[in-house]
């Protein structure tokens, strides 16, 4: 006999009922993919689908352990304001909606903060919760922005928040559009107290929230997919009258657009922001053993044939595609490398590599030009030439180093800026200057070293350190020689003699006392033993940064100047002596 008593419209008792609750329970629909997933795996995976990897909003508590561990985190209370100073109503009563929220959701606004620890580091978190009232800022959210920021300040941690919002609180009108010039008034005191700042973008952060405070790290971290922008995509479809990209708004979108640092997922989270608070806080680094391995070698008709002229000799070896190039010193003698990237105006540009790293168990910012090393990639970097976007974001870069008191280090290799009508629509002039005049600004120890070839503006916007090495065979001009050549003698053939005229090697660059230190290579160049040029560099760039931080760093931009001031006066008369090179 059936358990089940069935009616006209179907089996319906306590049973079925409890049965139909468990299943409930035991699976979910995917937002995203419409697939069926079993709640045990949903939950394991942190709250993803582990078929399409779409990222579930979480609850603050979830957050808190995801990143902290847990048991490793110590909630706080936040400031209680009145609830409806409007007394707003549309189809129901702002109070009303408000008792609904915190029924469902446990809390009492849409906000909530943590202390706890990552990777070792104490840290303030705040986490905004998408599932009260979509996470908009109101009042007290807006205070409990400020309070957990001043609480940061207090204990001098540095300060993460998750944002998860539609944007400002309608129902409170004017007072939670205040919200964002109080909340950016919280973020300039964690900035003057040279606290580290880390936003946590997740889906969705829209509107008033991206306005303010969520745009105002000094590291911007998305999670995979997560939408993020000002306003909606519907209003945009509607105001444009067209069809937005597919992937418009999402992480990967502003990452492309120099808005985001790094587009994580969620498993990769908590790893990710260990590395970065380690280095940020200047904990100690581990120093990884050299083991470079030079590539097979490409021969190329015009880097082999051999001139007449001793420098343009320099030029070709200079060129040489097999030399090490940026990534390539990153791999060898940086640990815990975190790439940043963007200008926050624009655009990432590739062109223009930076970020934060253990050099030799020295925490510090390290930017450079990367060439590429095959046909995609050459096109991806553009040969190293960076436009706009990529200066600005080295700006941006020496500014955040200064925050955090890390020493520059720079590996220069480019034969310019990029010459293109977007670089001058964009201001490629302004941005080459601002990332010098940053370069001459900054109150810590800054190292550039010519790694290949210096070419002009484009060089020298990451070549204004304390100090500047130049590797034996690398070469550093205002222009091309066969450019030079072409302009001056009418006829690109006389590009030994341009060379030989512009003295452009590293010998002549210390004749001319441009640079402090040449770095010798192995003796057919550095694109034959890459384990030996990397020692080398390695030694000379750790002799060199060590004397400098012996500096005050208050002292260094006056030191800097200096040196630049005296660089060209007198030339004629000025021949320091050199120790002899010794073949390698």
């Amino acid at each position: 006999m059936s358990i089940f008593k069935k009616s006209a419209t179907g089996i319906k008792n306590k049973v079925r009922e409890r049965y139909e609750s468990i299943k409930r329970l035991m699976w979910i629909k995917c937002e995203k993919c419409g697939r069926m997933v079993y709640f045990k795996d949903y939950k394991e995976n942190l709250y993803t689908c582990p078929r399409c990897h779409y990222m579930y909003p979480v609850k603050p508590s979830h957050r808190f352990k995801m990143l902290f561990g847990a048991r490793n985190w110590t909630p706080f209370e936040l400031p209680r304001v009145s609830d409806d100073p409007l007394a707003f109503t549309d189809r129901k009563p702002y109070a009303d909606r408000l008792d609904d929220a915190r029924d469902e959701c446990g809390m009492h606004d849409a906000l909530a903060a943590a202390d706890g620890t990552i990777g070792g580091v104490a840290v303030t978190m705040a986490v905004m919760n998408s599932e009260f009232m979509m996470g908009s800022m109101g009042r007290a959210v807006g205070d409990g922005i400020i309070a957990s920021i001043e609480h940061a300040i207090e204990r001098k941690n540095p300060f993460i928040i998750v944002t998860a919002s539609g944007g400002a609180r309608m129902q409170e009108n004017i007072l939670s559009l205040m919200q964002m010039a109080r909340t950016t008034a919280a973020v300039n005191k964690l900035h003057a107290a040279r606290l580290p700042y880390i936003v946590i973008l997740t889906d969705p952060t829209f509107g008033g929230v991206t306005a303010s405070f969520a745009m105002l790290g000094d590291i911007h971290v998305a999670e995979s997919g997560a939408r993020i922008g000002f306003a909606g995509r519907r209003v945009i479809e509607q105001n444009l009258r067209e069809k937005l990209p597919a992937n418009f708004q999402t992480a990967e979108y502003m990452l492309e657009h120099g808005m985001v640092d790094i587009v994580s997922k969620r498993a990769d989270l908590k790893s990710n922001l260990e590395k970065i608070l380690r280095v940020i806080t200047k904990q100690a680094g581990k120093v990884s053993p050299i083991a470079a391995t030079t590539p097979k070698l490409e021969k190329h008709h015009k880097q082999d044939k051999k001139s007449e002229a001793a420098a343009y000799d320099k030029v070709i070896l200079a060129r040489n595609e097999n030399r090490p190039h940026f990534l390539d010193y990153i791999e060898n003698l940086v640990t815990e490398w975190t790439p940043l990237a963007g200008d926050r105006a624009f655009a990432e540009d590739p062109a223009m590599q930076g970020g934060i790293g253990y050099f030799r168990g020295i925490p510090a910012v390290l930017l450079g030009q990367e060439k590429g090393r095959d046909i995609a990639t050459r096109q991806k970097y553009r040969f190293g030439m960076a436009t706009p976007d990529g200066y600005r974001k080295a700006s941006r870069l020496m500014r955040l180093a200064e925050k955090y008191e890390l020493p520059v280090i720079t590996l220069v290799d480019t034969d310019g800026a990029f010459a293109g009508k977007e670089g001058e629509e964009r201001g490629q002039s302004e941005a080459v200057a601002t990332s010098i005049q940053t370069g001459l600004e900054i109150k810590v120890p800054y190292v550039s070293v010519i790694v290949g070839t210096g070419g002009s503006g484009g060089a020298i916007a990451i070549a204004t350190g304390d100090r500047l090495l130049m590797l034996e065979n690398a070469g550093y001009s205002v222009i091309a020689p066969e450019s030079c050549a072409s302009i001056l003698w009418k006829d690109n053939k006389y590009k030994e003699q341009a060379t030989e005229a512009m003295k452009l090697t590293a010998r002549d660059m210390a004749d001319l006392n441009v640079v402090d230190e040449i770095v010798p290579e192995p003796s057919g160049g550095a694109h034959t033993n890459w384990q030996t040029t990397m020692e080398m560099l390695a030694a000379a760039v750790t002799e060199n940064l060590g004397e400098v931080m012996k500096i005050p760093y208050a002292e260094l931009p006056a030191r800097r100047a200096a040196k630049f001031f005296a660089m060209t006066r007198d030339v004629e008369i000025f021949r320091p002596e050199h120790k002899e090179e010794t073949e390698i």
